[in-house]
């Protein structure tokens, strides 16, 4: 695998010296990657305050930044983009007619690609400081509602018209509902349209009591049965089902591998180097998530740390099949933690407006009805 860096954001050596402060570097596989799936990738990092954009630009990864406050969760349904913030949830909608005004912005850029989605805000939520974790559209077809962690109050929850939010269900042994963060609930898992498992870093009631046991203290639920199936977990993060198995991520141990439900045991298929953490599949191709984890009382004491002096941030292609990587993206500077991936399947170089406030405020999104009534000559 060869390497490079990334397209977007590059220092000039001749005018500045000093590198840009979100330096990458990826194998050539990745951008490969992405023009065979005719996708994009999806990264937060809550710890940088981005919301970062994975692309293939001409065989270079592109990767394209925009700002938000403590980004964590993900979720995306269709033409649908939420993102769980550090006392809000945005929601993004695909305008693509917005498309071609982007286009003409990067005229300037020579052999640049053409945008084929334009994420632009439509609705925000306050939500108080909740530490989000992360989110799912739960439910069937186009009757869905947006189901996420809520680590604070150790439930899941959904948004609400009048309060800040709306528990759904917690973990059998939390008793009261009540900030605190008692076992650190983190991941779910969606099956057939419902919210089936859930992972947390220990099996307490009590405010902070996941860190005492943090080594080994982490634990799967079966949401519906309300139910634990695996104990013994080391800091687990990211369930998800996929090909009629669970898979997730053993953080700790910096480890991704499969569930047996019959006997709640845990098989690791690859060790990564860093806190694995963020986890979307490809066909027998799995995107993990990296992070270098500060030395800090979260995480001392946690088997990653003790086996990796030095530890990576970025974005691993793995081949579940066989274990090998076979792609991957490295932030360098500037972003050392990643919360959440997802795979944009279709769309190959998008974007997410937050930032143009004259863009945004010129894009209007009319029903079928009301746009008849606009003339021709006003519609994009």
């Amino acid at each position: 695998m060869g390497t490079g860096e990334n397209k977007e954001g590059q220092a000039d050596p001749l005018k500045n010296p000093k590198p840009d402060p979100l330096r990458s570097v990826h194998t050539n596989t990745f951008p490969e990657l992405l023009a065979q799936a005719k996708a994009s990738v999806l990264v937060t990092t809550y710890q940088a305050g981005k919301l970062v954009v994975l692309r293939n630009d001409h065989g270079v990864l592109n990767t394209h930044f925009r700002n938000f406050m403590k980004p964590m969760g993900l979720a995306v349904q269709g033409g649908r983009l939420a993102i769980g913030c550090g006392v809000d949830i945005w929601e993004f909608h695909n305008v693509p007619a917005v498309c071609s005004r982007l286009d003409a912005a990067d005229e300037f850029k020579e052999n640049s690609f053409r945008h084929d989605a334009c994420f632009l805000p439509r609705r925000s939520h306050t939500t108080g400081d909740i530490q989000i974790h992360e989110m799912a559209w739960v439910g069937e077809n186009n009757d869905r509602e947006l189901i996420f962690v809520n680590t604070a109050f150790s439930c899941l929850a959904r948004r609400s018209e009048q309060n800040s939010f709306e528990p759904v269900w917690r973990p059998p042994f939390i008793d009261r509902l009540a900030p605190g963060d008692s076992c650190h609930l983190n991941g779910m898992a969606v099956v057939d349209g419902k919210v089936r498992y859930a992972t947390a870093l220990g099996e307490t009631n009590t405010p902070g009591g996941w860190r005492d046991n943090k080594r080994d203290g982490g634990i799967l639920m079966d949401v519906q049965a309300n139910e634990i199936i695996a104990r013994g977990l080391s800091m687990p993060h990211s369930p998800r089902w996929y090909r009629d198995q669970l898979w997730l991520l053993e953080s700790g141990q910096g480890t991704i591998g499969r569930v047996d439900l019959a006997t709640g045991k845990y098989e690791s298929i690859a060790q990564l180097p860093g806190f694995t953490r963020g986890l979307s599949f490809l066909g027998p191709l799995a995107l993990i998530g990296l992070s270098q984890v500060r030395e800090s009382a979260v995480f001392s004491g946690i088997p990653l740390v003790e086996r990796l002096e030095e530890r990576t941030c970025g974005v691993w292609v793995l081949n579940i099949e066989t274990g090998e990587t076979v792609a991957f993206c490295k932030f360098e500077e500037g972003v050392q933690e990643v919360f959440a991936i997802e795979l944009l399947l279709g769309t190959q170089f998008p974007d997410l407006v937050n930032h143009d406030a004259e863009l945004i405020g010129n894009s209007y999104v009319l029903g079928d009805e009301a746009l008849e009534q606009v003339p021709k000559d006003f519609r994009s």
